[in-house]
């Protein structure tokens, strides 16, 4: 019997699903940001016990959390992962459940891909695979392009070694419920660029006494958008975005000697990532010179790209099929970062978007609310998937 009919029963029960639902809001209702991610972990903990994983792993990359779920016989290990952590942004949305941290919230729906994981493993437990594991893995630190890799350098880590690793992210835009597949390039790779320049000081009266990089940095702005100007989400692509800029201090006296950029670089390759470092490390250096500045970099939230495995893309694709839910192929790479992507250093990887509908407010928009009708579909389109691996 196929795999699909045979399990065609195997779904949450409502008690399960009103259970989801108020552990989704109780996390909205207490949202930690990237590395204070404690309290929530504690959350999801208690909330697993109940499914009886043989193993829990805690204290991973920081707050993160493995469940290991063992199959009957030794097979192949299939990873799951949701993210822990939260948005510094104040929430605007009038829901009944809304964040009770200051400014702080749940904008990105990491509360739902929790719940989401948290459903899965009650499908697990349901019935434990025939052979190999299930590991779902609750992640920190996701927001700043930090998490994955502090999982990955763990010494714990080590017991983990999956062979598949998958997630999902929720995307407004896309009808609810529908799913969009991304084959190899799904998410671009981001960095910020701080970039520093130092001059001399001097009194507002003398200016020429000093070296001011007003000058540059009325150069610097423009030109260094029109290095990356967006466009096409192909091989070529690459956006900078300036986002931050200020200069010497908020007096009247003193002619500034110092200024400060920031600006976020994409491209959709990290072979083209380092080439636009490059580029704009190269294109700051000779105008600070120009002006006889001293120029500096820094690299923050360094994010790479995310590339989907065809083999695993064809499995959410059956998994999918099996519960008859609409795939959206035109769904393209996304412009957004993940650091997702790193572990497709170790097994192979895919993400697949998950629609929360046309007229749901933007990712990180401060009235933005996950759809707890999410949870069974994620939940199931990931069971399906470690059947098709394990069964």
């Amino acid at each position: 019997m196929p795999w699909n009919v045979f399990w065609a029963d195997h779904v949450l029960n409502n008690q399960e699903l009103v259970n989801l639902i108020a552990l989704r809001r109780a996390l909205h209702r207490a949202p930690e940001i990237s590395g204070q991610e404690i309290e929530t972990a504690k959350t999801i903990q208690s909330y697993l016990a109940t499914t009886k994983p043989d193993k829990v792993i805690t204290g991973l990359g920081g707050a993160g959390l493995a469940f290991i779920y063992q199959g009957i016989e030794t097979g192949p290990t299939v990873m799951v992962r949701a993210e822990l952590d939260a948005l510094p942004i104040h929430e605007t949305s009038n829901v009944p459940y809304q964040s009770e941290i200051a400014n702080m919230g749940h904008l990105c729906g990491h509360d739902g891909h929790m719940a989401i994981l948290c459903g899965l493993a009650h499908l697990v437990a349901h019935k434990r695979p025939a052979r190999g594991r299930v590991i779902l893995l609750f992640q920190p630190a996701e927001e700043t392009g930090q998490g994955a890799k502090a999982v990955l350098d763990d010494p714990q880590f080590a017991q983990i070694t999956p062979d598949y690793v998958f997630s999902l992210h929720n995307l407004p835009g896309l009808k609810q419920g529908h799913v969009g597949l991304v084959k190899l390039g799904a998410n671009c790779a981001s960095r910020g660029l701080q970039i520093d320049l130092n001059g001399i000081t001097a009194h507002a009266s003398m200016p020429e006494t000093g070296v001011s990089p007003m000058q540059a940095v009325a150069e610097l702005m423009p030109a260094l958008s029109a290095l990356g100007d967006g466009g096409k989400l192909d091989d070529a692509f690459k956006l900078v975005t300036l986002t931050h800029a200020n200069m010497g201090e908020p007096t009247f006296g003193i002619a500034p000697g110092h200024a400060r950029i920031h600006a976020t670089l994409r491209a959709l390759h990290d072979s083209a990532m380092q080439a636009l470092c490059d580029r704009c490390e190269a294109f700051v250096t000779s105008t600070s010179k120009k002006y006889g500045l001293d120029a500096t970099f820094s690299y923050h939230d360094i994010f790479h790209s995310c590339h989907n495995d065809p083999n695993a893309i064809d499995i959410l694709n059956r998994a999918c099929d099996a519960l008859n839910i609409t795939i959206d192929h035109s769904i393209g790479p996304m412009r957004w970062s993940e650091d997702f992507g790193l572990f497709a250093n170790h097994a192979k990887t895919a993400m697949f978007l998950l629609g929360s509908g046309a007229d749901q407010p933007q990712l990180h928009n401060p009235n933005y609310d996950f759809p707890d009708d999410l949870i069974p579909i994620g939940a199931e389109i990931f069971h399906n998937a470690i059947r098709e691996i394990l069964e």
